[in-house]
């Protein structure tokens, strides 16, 4: 059987969910309030499915130099990921509560660990209990595996590199926060406002579909390759506030057939640790 490696629809999920090589996690969450994902839950989950925190098992520590939500140690995911029970013939399947803002920051950090065979729920949970299909409660467990990882670290772009790259007309930075952060008029989470100089807006709510789904492959690809204009995706780069939303956009790129783009894990909250980095 193929895997499924961006999006997968309620429907072949619930004809899979109970098979034990199908994972399938809950990245439920609140910036502002970072234990509802958790209590959520509890209350009620999709059957099998166990719980991913995005502050304590998807990022490393914070430092004074790095952003808001930084790389895991690989040898930490990868021991959560095995207790979690994914080993290399696992299929994962991650969702959350707000098409896939949160869940695809795993997407991406499981592809970057070497692991594709891994898809997001279209529409999340919402989409879910809209078909008709079942929660239950409590807390679930998974017997654990052997993830063994092989991280690409050529996925991820650096601080020092968006320094050099963020004006070159060769290269596209997108910020996927909201457009009025992008401008600077509001900033509800960072010390400082503002964006990165030359990078271009696309809020990643914008590949969502008003039912919450993703839009279709052929439109996103004309939506993105509008705002690549000449450049391939290799020369696209993505950053949010801490390197989450951001991750929507590469799934929504991989989704419409423009693989290859970067994520600034960083992002807008890294970048700002440095007064003297330009802002706009």
């Amino acid at each position: 059987m193929s895997s499924y490696t961006t999006l997968i629809s309620p429907s072949d999920l619930f004809a899979h969910h109970s098979e034990p090589d199908w994972a399938i996690l809950d990245c439920r969450f609140d910036l502002k309030d970072p234990a509802w994902g958790e209590a959520a839950y509890r209350q009620g989950h999709i059957s099998g499915a166990v719980y991913a925190h995005l502050d304590r098992d998807l990022s490393g520590p914070r430092t004074a130099d790095n952003g808001r939500h930084p790389l895991p140690p690989v040898e930490a995911i990868a021991a959560r990921l095995s207790d979690w029970g994914i080993s290399g013939s696992t299929q994962v399947v991650v969702y959350d509560q707000v098409g896939g803002a949160y869940a695809a920051r795993l997407w991406w950090l499981l592809r970057f660990l070497g692991h594709n065979a891994v898809a997001v729920l279209n529409g999340g949970l919402p989409a879910w209990q809209s078909a008709g299909y079942p929660l239950v409660a409590g807390v679930e467990t998974r017997p654990a595996a052997d993830f063994h990882p092989n991280p690409h670290g050529d996925m991820l772009v650096t601080t020092a590199e968006i320094e050099r790259l963020h004006t070159d007309p060769a290269y596209r930075l997108i910020d996927a926060r909201a457009a009025e952060r992008f401008r600077g008029e509001v900033e509800p989470i960072d010390p400082v406002a503002g964006h990165i100089p030359g990078a271009l807006n696309r809020f990643h709510g914008q590949n969502l579909a008003k039912t919450g789904q993703f839009l279709a492959p052929q439109v996103l690809r004309r939506q993105f390759s509008d705002l690549l204009g000449p450049l391939p995706p290799e020369n696209a780069v993505v950053y949010c506030g801490s390197g989450v939303t951001s991750c929507h956009h590469l799934l929504a790129m991989e989704h419409a057939g423009l693989p290859g783009a970067r994520l600034y894990l960083g992002s807008w909250s890294e970048w700002i640790t440095d007064p003297k980095r330009p802002i706009s």
